[in-house]
């Protein structure tokens, strides 16, 4: 019924738009959900839907509870499908050009201070896993996020040829297989040789060797949720009471440059954003620090 063509958009998702394999993936959960929609409704094909069909699919979404963002993912998705299929000459009528997609609530995310990362970076020390000297190297996993602003998924996948000791460069690979260099300082650096030294020679000695750089204490390469339980356990121990997750560390990283003055441009290649926008979020957040202090500071608050 549905399959052909929502196979062949996915198809084009994967290989034409050269989009993650999480985003492709949860564009297809969306369109299978609207198919399925479109099954309980009788209608046995895609060109069969009209847009009142899409906007009471829309209304069901809504009265399911699903989260807004949730939401106009399905929507960009089924939007997507659309127009697609209608490119490619499979319908002659694209019934969701005049379905808008919602414009989400603007959030500004949690963001550390200079002192709660100082905190979370020497927590290892105090409370982090002796065996091993497993501490060293979750203060070069944390030391690593905060320095470079990288995704978890970009962290885990860094292989010990992707640091540049001399040019002080890290290469990783983000969303959409699509490479990039990033500065990444000395302390980060430091912190990383002591880990390879002292740490991981010990974590592989008798067991294969492993070309990812940072490894669990089997020997294998870390996975995020390790990274996640990394850090929500020293946020803890530092006695942050934010919710700390890894994009934390990059929410921050942002903030700190934008706030110390660096160019909006060089931050968004860093972060590997491919459309400005997304990185301008961090300038609304250095606004409400300017707010913030103007108003404790002023003598005509």
């Amino acid at each position: 019924m549905y399959l052909k063509q929502v196979e062949q958009y996915i198809h084009f998702l994967e290989l034409e738009k050269n989009l993650a394999v999480n985003s492709v993936d949860s564009y297809k959960r969306d369109i299978e959900k609207y198919c399925h929609y479109l099954e309980f409704k009788h209608i046995s094909q895609l060109s069969g839907a009209k847009e009142s069909t899409i906007s009471e699919f829309i209304t069901h979404l809504k009265r399911s509870g699903l989260a807004a963002k949730s939401i106009a993912r399905s929507i960009s998705a089924i939007k997507g499908l659309y127009k697609f299929i209608h490119s490619e000459q499979l319908i002659s009528h694209n019934p969701t050009e005049a379905i808008v997609t919602p414009r989400l609530g603007f959030q500004i995310p949690d963001v550390l201070s200079v002192i709660e990362i100082e905190k979370i970076l020497n927590a290892p020390k105090l409370h982090g896993p002796q065996k091993n000297n497993i501490w060293i190297r979750d203060i070069a996993i944390l030391e690593t996020l905060y320095a470079t602003g990288i995704r978890v998924s970009e962290l885990v996948g860094i292989c010990l040829n992707d640091i540049d000791k001399e040019e002080q460069l890290i290469r990783v690979m983000g969303k959409g297989s699509k490479e990039r260099l990033i500065p990444i300082g000395i302390p980060a650096l430091k912190s990383i040789e002591e880990y390879k030294i002292k740490t991981r020679s010990n974590i592989l000695k008798k067991k294969k060797a492993n070309l990812f750089l940072f490894l669990n204490q089997r020997g294998s390469s870390l996975s995020r949720m390790s990274v996640w339980n990394i850090v929500q356990f020293y946020s803890a121990k530092a006695g942050i009471s934010k919710q700390i997750h890894p994009h934390t560390f990059r929410h921050s990283f942002a903030t700190h440059l934008l706030e110390g003055g660096a160019d909006l441009r060089a931050v968004q290649e860093m972060l590997g954003h491919s459309d400005i926008n997304t990185t301008q979020i961090y300038t609304h957040i250095d606004r409400e620090h300017l707010i913030a202090e103007h108003q404790k500071y002023h003598p005509r608050k």
